[in-house]
C-alpha cells in the first residue's frame, strides 16, 4: 500500500495542538506567564440544559447500538437537513467519540489517495499515513483566502495515477480562520473526476457572517459530512461526534461501523442521550453572544496585530488567525515560534505542523485565552463589542497581542 508500513506509523510525533497544551500547563506550573494561543479549546461552558440531560442520563450504563442512539441519529438528520437542505438519514449517520476518530476510521477503510491543502488541520496526514494513504498537498495562497483554487485540485488530480481519491475541506478552517468562498466550483471538479469529498463541518456553527454553507450543497452525492459537539458548545471532552455519509457510499459507510465494533464498541451512553438535547434545543442566545464574543476579539487581535511586519488576512469563523512575520532572521517557523515564547511568552503553533513548508514564517494564533463563563457575563449586545469589553474580560489576549505586536516591530 504505497511503501507505508507500520514503521511510519511509529515514526509519528504526539499531535502538535495537544503537545502546546501539555507544554504551556507545565510552563504556567514553573511560574512562568504563558499567552496560551497555541491550543485550540473553546473558552465557553457548556449550556446548562445540555449538562442537565446529562446529569439526568448518568445512570445510563447499558451499551448503546454501535452506530449510535437512534433519537440522536435522528436529531442530526434533522438538524443537517435544516442547515444544508441535503438529506442524510438515520441510518447514514454514525455516533463517535469525537469527528477525530470518525475521520481515523475512514483513512483505515479506505484505500487509496488523499489530497490535502496546505493549511490543513494537523492530524489530517498523520491519520492518512495509519490508515495507509498517500498524501498530496495543494499549497494555497492568502489571495485565495487560504483554500484551494478548482485548477489547482483539477490540476493535483490529473497528477495522481490512481484515481480513488479523497479530498478533505475544513471551512472555517483550522489554522487560518477563513472560510472557503468557492465551494461550488470545487464541487464541480470533485463531481467531473468522481472524487470522495470529507467536509469537515466541526467549525461551521461559528460562521462570523452567520450563514451555514457546505460542500455538500453543491456535491451531495459523494459528500461525507463529520461534526460534533466541541467547538460550538464547549463539550470537547465529552468526545461525541457524527459522520454522515451519502447513499452512494453505503459500502464504505458499512466498513466504518465494523471498524468501530472492533475498536471503540459504542460512544459514551449519557453523553449520546445527553447530546438529543443540544441537537433539539434552543441555543439562539447562547449562540448569538459566544459569535459576538469571538467574532470581536478575533477583530481586536487582527486589527491591533498587522502591519507591514504582520501579514493577516481578518477571522471569517473558529477561534483562529495565521499571522506571517516575513522575514529572513529565523530558520524555520518553528525556531520562529520557539523565540516568541521564551521572549515574549506568546505560544503558538508554526505553519509548518499544518502542511506548510518549514520556511514559511506563519503561524497559528488561537485567541481564546479567556475565560468564557465570565465573558458570557459582559454586555453582549452589538456585533462587534466594544474594545472596553474585550480590555475587561480577555485580558490575556489584549496583553499578548501587545507584546506580540511590539516583539514584531523589531524584527
Amino acid at each position: 500500500m504505497n511503501g507505508l508500513t507500520k514503521k511510519n506509523i511509529l515514526k509519528l510525533k504526539q499531535s502538535s495542538t495537544l503537545v502546546i497544551n501539555e507544554k504551556c500547563k507545565k510552563l504556567i506550573a514553573e511560574g512562568k506567564k504563558v499567552y496560551q494561543f497555541g491550543f485550540g479549546q473553546s473558552p465557553f461552558p457548556v449550556p446548562e440544559s445540555i449538562v442537565a440531560a446529562l446529569r439526568n442520563n448518568a445512570h445510563k450504563k447499558e451499551y448503546l447500538p454501535i452506530q449510535g442512539l437512534v433519537k440522536l441519529r435522528k436529531s442530526i438528520s434533522k438538524n443537517l437537513k435544516k442547515k444544508t437542505g441535503i438529506n442524510y438519514p438515520e441510518e447514514n449517520i454514525v455516533i463517535t467519540p469525537g469527528s477525530k476518530e470518525a475521520m481515523l476510521l475512514l483513512h483505515v477503510a479506505f484505500n487509496g489517495e488523499i489530497i490535502l491543502s496546505a493549511p490543513s488541520w494537523v492530524s489530517y496526514e498523520p491519520q492518512a499515513i495509519i490508515g495507509k494513504n498517500k498524501v498530496h498537498w495543494i499549497q494555497t495562497t492568502r489571495e485565495n483566502n487560504w483554500f484551494p483554487t478548482a485548477n489547482q485540485l483539477e490540476k493535483k488530480i490529473k497528477s495522481i495515477k490512481k484515481k480513488n481519491i479523497i479530498f478533505i475541506l475544513n471551512s472555517p478552517n483550522n489554522p487560518s480562520g477563513t472560510m472557503c468562498k468557492n465551494l461550488k466550483e470545487l464541487a464541480a471538479v470533485a463531481r467531473k473526476y468522481n472524487l470522495i469529498v470529507l467536509s469537515d463541518e466541526i467549525y461551521t456553527d461559528l460562521t462570523f457572517c452567520n450563514k451555514y454553507e457546505s460542500i455538500s450543497q453543491y456535491y451531495p452525492e459523494r459528500t461525507f459530512i463529520s461534526g460534533g459537539l466541541s467547538k460550538w458548545c464547549g463539550a470537547g471532552g465529552w468526545r461525541v461526534g457524527f459522520f454522515a455519509a451519502p447513499n452512494q457510499l453505503s459500502e464504505l459507510l458499512e466498513n466504518i461501523k465494523t471498524l468501530a465494533s472492533e475498536s471503540y464498541s459504542t460512544v459514551n451512553s449519557p453523553a449520546q442521550f445527553a447530546a438529543v438535547e443540544a441537537y433539539e434545543g434552543d441555543f439562539g442566545e447562547y449562540k448569538t453572544k459566544t459569535l459576538n464574543i469571538l467574532r470581536s476579539v478575533g477583530n481586536y487581535v487582527y486589527s491591533n496585530l498587522k502591519s507591514n511586519k504582520v501579514l493577516i488576512n481578518p477571522p471569517q469563523g473558529a477561534f483562529y488567525l495565521m499571522p506571517e512575520f516575513p522575514n529572513k532572521k529565523y530558520k524555520n517557523s518553528t525556531e520562529l515560534c520557539e523565540k516568541i515564547l521564551d521572549e515574549t511568552g506568546v505560544a503558538m503553533l508554526p505553519a509548518s505542523d499544518f502542511g506548510f513548508s518549514s520556511k514559511k514564517m506563519l503561524t497559528r494564533l488561537c485567541y481564546i485565552d479567556f475565560d468564557g463563563s465570565e465573558f458570557l457575563k459582559a454586555p453582549i449586545n452589538a456585533t462587534i463589542l466594544d474594545d472596553k469589553i474585550i480590555e475587561k474580560y480577555a485580558p490575556n489576549v489584549v496583553e499578548g497581542v501587545e507584546k506580540l505586536s511590539n516583539w514584531a516591530k523589531n524584527l
